[in-house]
């Protein structure tokens, strides 16, 4: 699998996690599915930039997204 397209959906799921964490904590109840969504995310953007660090920086966040979608969408 493409380096890039793994840290993309790192960022998708570790993105989408947070709204539900928040959720079951404002319900008062355990977020399992949500944490664990959240390590699942996080881990696959630390694998990612352990594997290239130079190549994932913050500043090139957008570019890499950008490219990952204007490659799958095409």
């Amino acid at each position: 699998m493409d380096l890039d397209l793994i840290f993309v959906i790192g960022l998708i799921i570790a993105a989408f996690s947070i709204p539900a964490l928040v959720n079951a904590f404002s319900d008062r109840r355990w977020p399992r599915g949500s944490a664990v969504a959240l390590v699942v995310g996080v881990a696959a953007v630390i694998y990612v930039a352990r594997q290239e660090p130079d190549l994932y920086t913050v500043d090139r966040v957008d570019d890499v997204f950008v490219s990952v979608v204007a490659r799958y969408i095409n």
